[in-house]
């Protein structure tokens, strides 16, 4: 059984470099990510796919960002554009569960068919009037319980569809008011205020893999969710998710330090795998130097979310499609 290095990495362009590939082999990541810059054709990122998991020698999950709206790295004519999230769903109205299981069956669909098993969504954070513009068209509601329906929906699709999704950003990220790739948000909610905002990871703590949050919540912690051990101990034990938990993007400006340093933290914190993404050899290699290999809890954890990537089911994409333009045509 292979050791996996608890990392997930990017790569800096359409095809890797020796010194990836040399890399690669020696660190082992868990999986991968792809952004804009590693997309031209279709053909080259199914070429990019095989390179990334020859060069560890293992079925490693792909992982991109497909959400739709702003944040949908694959656009036409590779794959369908998407509305941003929010907007999908308000126009769907009653439909809108249904309307986002569809939308992310055929997205799943799409990524397959390019060599990629694994989606950065659900995105469950609770929007609130004030959330910053970064995040709120990229959420799908304002109240707990229709935003864990859709949630439900969206994992799903992905997962009927072979996909792996990706819970984020745990314990939630909503109330957010600074963009967390430039600033650390700070919340100021009491307790009961964030029980709203952590019942929809509650409600999906059975999924394989979650995403955390870089913010403070002034309540429980002064630290960011990813770095604390409070936090880290209050997903695990009161939210009782038992997924593998990936860090955001160690090298966003919420967090300070190095990103050597930041790495450390969130492993020590309790996060199982770091994730970095900007594809920069000289901070992949001191990320992966700081986070070690999993742990044996953590490799298992790896383990259960590879079982997890099934087989996509038959599926009538022409027949989705047109069910789910019928919510969207007025």
């Amino acid at each position: 059984m292979t050791q996996f290095g608890a990392t997930i990495l990017g790569c800096e362009g359409l095809s890797l470099t020796a010194n990836e590939k040399a890399f690669f082999a020696d660190a082992k990541p868990f999986a991968f990510i792809l952004f804009s810059r590693n997309i031209d054709t279709a053909d080259q990122i199914r070429a990019l796919c095989a390179e990334l998991r020859a060069s560890v020698g293992y079925d490693a999950p792909i992982l991109i960002d497909q959400e739709g709206g702003r944040v949908q790295r694959l656009r036409s004519p590779i794959a369908r554009d998407w509305l941003p999230p929010l907007d999908q769903i308000m126009k769907a109205g009653e439909n809108a569960a249904r309307s986002m299981y569809i939308r992310s069956r055929i997205q799943a669909h799409e990524l397959r068919d390019l060599g990629i098993d694994s989606n950065c969504a659900p995105l469950v954070d609770v929007a609130v009037e004030a959330t910053h513009p970064f995040l709120k068209n990229r959420c799908y509601g304002f109240d707990k319980d229709s935003v864990s329906e859709i949630g439900r929906a969206v994992s799903d699709g992905h997962l009927d569809g072979g996909v792996l999704p990706v819970l984020k950003h745990i314990p939630g990220h909503g109330r957010s008011q600074v963009d967390s790739h430039l600033d650390l948000p700070t919340v100021a909610a009491s307790r009961e205020e964030l029980a709203t905002d952590f019942a929809p990871f509650k409600a999906l703590n059975d999924l394989p893999m979650g995403m955390t949050a870089h913010l403070v919540y002034e309540a429980i912690d002064d630290q960011p969710a990813t770095i604390s051990p409070t936090m880290m101990g209050l997903i695990r034990n009161e939210i009782g998710f038992d997924g593998l938990i990936m860090t955001d993007d160690i090298s966003m400006e919420a967090l300070s330090g190095s990103v050597a340093d930041r790495s450390a933290a969130s492993i020590k914190a309790g996060c199982d795998v770091v994730l970095h993404c900007n594809g920069d050899m000289d901070e992949m290699v001191a990320v992966a130097t700081a986070s070690g290999t999993m742990t044996e809890l953590t490799q298992s954890r790896a383990n259960a979310a590879l079982s997890a990537r099934k087989a996509p089911k038959s599926v009538d994409i022409d027949a989705l499609t047109a069910e789910l333009e019928t919510y969207l045509s007025e």
